[in-house]
């Protein structure tokens, strides 16, 4: 049986009995979304959403709108650090979630605070950053590889974005599989790998956390062709958040993939491009018009960056 003690509730500050534990904390790294897609007020809303409580960091801020990420100006690495800091030194942590973080320097500066934080599980998520300048996506990924991977207990990802980035020589006849993706991550370091947007036969999609040495868990969804932007970030802020909340690794992972279903089934579209999830589906009303009742519901699927492009379209 795979051991998964790592994710047990721990605490890195002050003795717990002293206050009132009633709701896990969260640290969390991640950039300013201005179109409310991703970025850190999606990790507010999903860990929130799962009963977590989230203590957010700001690493900078795209500049955006729901059809693309245009632009990203980081924040300086020392208003960064005492973002951090200050909060937890606090604030027991039970979890670290790490988001966009924008530059080397960055990644740096948070590996840091990471492994100053030992025995705090990290939850790190790869977005698809081919929005960015090719020079300085690879000096991220190789910053982030040698730096903020050693660190990571959970890798979240795109099946295409870590293969490209984990993989990049992979030269079989077939596609690697998450174990595969799994091998090169714990290379690293890193002991499991949720991997997303697997393509199966008949529009189904799978999503698989594994080790290099078997599948832990997976949940198959039906593929649905809406685009939507921010499911990523929406699905490691829920697993991060069901961990911090003590929650074995198998279950929360299950949780998380089942939660962000049911985001992006509610999702809605604020502006002239992408669908944004609905990480307060939860807080509807039950209360539908005939019309609305009548009309058949689209099947549960991961979204646009579930899935993001095919294999040959993407630079990284």
């Amino acid at each position: 049986m795979t051991d998964t003690s790592l994710f047990e509730a721990d605490s890195n500050a002050a003795d717990e009995s002293e206050f009132d534990q009633g709701v896990a904390c969260l640290l969390t790294f991640n950039a300013n979304d201005p179109s409310g897609s991703g970025g850190l007020s999606g990790d507010v809303l999903a860990a929130g959403s799962v009963g977590a409580h989230t203590l957010p960091v700001v690493t900078g801020t795209y500049i955006r709108d729901t059809s693309a990420t245009h632009d990203f100006y980081a924040f300086d690495e020392d208003a960064i650090g005492e973002q951090a800091r200050t909060a937890a030194e606090d604030i027991p942590v039970r979890v670290i979630k790490v988001g966009f973080l924008g530059s080397p320097e960055i990644i740096a500066l948070v590996a840091g605070i990471a492994d100053d934080y030992d025995g705090v599980p990290v939850v790190a998520y790869m977005p698809n950053l081919s929005w960015w300048d090719d020079e300085k996506i690879d000096d991220y990924l190789d910053a982030f590889r040698e730096l903020m991977l050693p660190q990571t207990s959970v890798l979240v990802g795109h099946h295409s974005t870590l293969r490209r980035w984990l993989l990049p020589d992979w030269e079989g006849d077939r596609n690697p599989s998450p174990r595969d993706i799994a091998k090169a991550a714990s290379d690293m370091g890193v002991p499991y790998v949720l991997v997303t947007g697997l393509p199966l036969p008949e529009q189904h999609i799978d999503n698989v956390l594994a080790t290099p040495e078997t599948v832990i868990a997976h949940e198959k969804f039906e593929r649905i062709e809406a685009l939507f932007s921010g499911a990523g970030d929406t699905l490691s802020a829920a697993l991060a958040g069901l961990l911090a909340t003590g929650m074995e690794l198998p279950e929360a992972t299950r949780e998380a993939l089942t939660y962000l279903d049911h985001c992006l089934d509610d999702g809605f579209r604020p502006g002239m491009g992408q669908v944004v999830p609905d990480r307060l589906f939860w807080a509807q009303t039950d209360d539908e018009s005939e019309d609305e009742a009548t009309e058949p519901t689209q099947p549960l699927a991961p979204g646009a960056d579930f899935f993001e492009v095919p294999f040959n379209e993407t630079k990284h």
